[in-house]
């Protein structure tokens, strides 16, 4: 999922999380009923438990089920029967859902005595809501005990313990929740890249581009060679550091802990500082655009769909595929393609992340839900073989077939309708989008789950993923000084990294950093330290690491 998930869960969060928190410190996050034990259902006549056998594949209840789903974001589509995906869904589950949106201050008002919905879906696990799901929530393996016990066998176990609250229960799964397995097994595609335009690369002999020095240089020639073109560019900044920061740190393999496993600055390595110098020395070189530390989003989209930069460090490649594939397809020869790109300066092997244990959509049961067996079947369903295939690649026969070597392919007029008409193929199939529960590693079993023009990316990529678990949710929790000045810090940072990268000299440069060094003695660094460490130590025992 990479950036564009981290932009919009951050747009979904952006306001009302100081209300919000105050609403859940006041009611105690409403919308409980029965004292806080699990609503129950009968479930004569419908069917037996059978830990063998999904629950939906034998409930006999004849009425279908009328669910609200709340999805705490605007953008969410809300429609729910029409496309091939939930008609499908709805049928098997003999479910209608009615699916409602908003943003943390109608999410407030759940809590603040409105009429509580059956499932809630939210984007931040880490928030006062997810931390005082007890309060609101049922709890999963209870559900699964009670109604579904199929759920334990395609649910991941440690998944299930890395969101477990205090009282070792766990209220709310996510997508995209990648474990050790899971990266292990290989089927988890990277999702950053150091590419180059393969003209430019070609025409200039293939340089290598991994030291400072022959960065520089490389840069110098592009500039000479390619007037037109800029020859450096990186994912948008914003209010954050595009993949001018973690990303390139993860690219140079800036280590994720001290040697004694407590919370590392990676801010200030030294390996990563020299990087940022040659970068700034490129920027005086005149071969990093003013624009690019400007650029919205859409901005940078536009100079990638036209080929604008000749080489970037980009994160996100699954979401700019669309943008790669457009000026593929109009110069095939000059397609963007992955190269090793600059390296550590100490020896470092790339460390680069993906969607990490605690995933992007987390969803809850709450305590008013009126049907609580049906609830947890929608979980087993779509973590189920039948219901990941389903969110993906559709139906079997419809629009997918198997081919000799088992991969699944999208059937010719489907594959040419996801490439010619976005809209409609959205409107019909929605394949892709409703991905509740949504799992990478179902995008290994075929060749056209991702575009061509970032397949070569992806190739390049393997091997050089190594999960951030140990660095997830170590934030200091919402409300506390440490928490208040972290968001001064993250600011600070900001300006900061823009400012070293277009200092005018050397002096400017080690001024910029000095200033920052100080901003953070300033504002409590240590004690930001120290709950991180703290919080780094308790991911380790959840996950079972030294």
């Amino acid at each position: 999922m990479g950036q564009n998930k981290n932009v919009l869960r951050n747009g979904a969060l952006k306001f009302g999380t100081v209300v919000l928190t105050t609403a859940l410190l006041l009611t105690g996050c409403g919308g409980g009923s029965d004292n806080g034990k699990t609503a129950k259902v009968s479930l004569e006549g419908r069917y037996a438990l059978d830990p063998e056998t999904p629950a939906w594949k034998v409930d006999k209840k004849a009425e279908p089920t009328q669910l609200t789903w709340y999805v705490n974001a605007d953008w969410w589509n809300t429609d729910f029967g029409k496309d091939l995906v939930t008609k499908k869904i709805k049928e098997d589950l003999n479910i209608d859902i009615k699916f409602i949106t908003g943003d943390d201050t109608k999410l407030n008002t759940f809590f603040a005595g409105g009429d509580m919905p059956d499932m809630i879906t939210i984007f931040d696990a880490n928030s006062a809501v997810a931390q005082k799901a007890s309060t609101w929530a049922l709890p999963l393996n209870e559900l699964a005990e009670q109604y579904d016990p199929y759920f334990n066998k395609v649910a991941a176990q440690d998944t299930l313990n890395w969101f477990k609250l205090k009282d070792e229960k766990t209220y709310g799964y996510p997508n995209y929740s990648n474990t050790q397995a899971d990266y292990d097994s290989g089927a988890i595609p990277a999702k950053t890249a150091f590419v180059i335009r393969k003209d430019v690369y070609e025409a200039l002999g293939s340089p290598e581009i991994g030291t400072p020095e022959q960065f520089v240089s490389v840069m110098q020639e592009i500039k000479q060679k390619y007037p037109s073109l800029i020859p450096f560019g990186f994912n948008s900044i914003g209010e954050g550091t595009g993949s001018l920061g973690d990303t390139l740190q993860d690219f140079l393999g800036v280590p994720l802990q001290t040697e004694d496993g407590q919370f590392y600055n990676r801010n200030l390595d030294e390996d990563y500082l020299a990087w940022l110098k040659t970068l700034n020395q490129a920027y005086r070189a005149g071969d990093l655009s003013d624009d690019s530390f400007a650029d919205d989003g859409t901005a940078f989209e536009e100079k990638v769909k036209s080929g604008k930069y000749a080489a970037m460090l980009l994160d996100g490649t699954p979401q700019q595929s669309g943008n790669l594939q457009i000026f593929m397809n109009a110069h095939p020869d000059q397609a963007y393609m992955a190269i090793d790109g600059p390296q550590s300066t100490v020896g470092n092997k790339p460390t680069l992340n993906q969607s990490g244990i605690t995933g992007w959509m987390v969803t809850y049961v709450t305590k008013k839900v009126k049907d609580p067996a049906k609830a947890i079947q929608i979980y087993t369903y779509l973590l189920d073989e039948r219901g990941q295939l389903l969110m993906n690649y559709g139906i079997e026969g419809e629009t997918y077939k198997k081919n000799a070597e088992g991969k699944i392919e999208l059937l010719p007029e489907i594959k040419k309708l996801q490439q010619t008409d976005a809209d409609r193929y959205k409107k019909d199939y929605r394949m892709g989008e409703f991905m509740f529960f949504g799992h990478d590693k179902h995008k290994a079993l075929s060749d056209d789950a991702f575009p061509e023009s970032i397949k070569q990316m992806q190739e390049w990529g393997k091997g050089k993923l190594v999960p951030h678990f140990i660095l997830e949710n170590i934030n200091p929790d919402q409300g506390t000084p440490q928490a208040r000045s972290l968001t001064a810090i993250n600011t600070k940072w900001n300006t900061t990294l823009v400012s070293l990268v277009r200092a005018k000299d050397d002096a400017a440069f080690d001024a910029v950093l000095n200033e920052y060094k100080a901003f953070l003695e300033q504002n409590g660094w240590a004690d930001i330290a120290k709950v991180r460490s703290e919080k780094m130590t308790a991911n380790k025992e959840k996950l079972g690491l030294k």
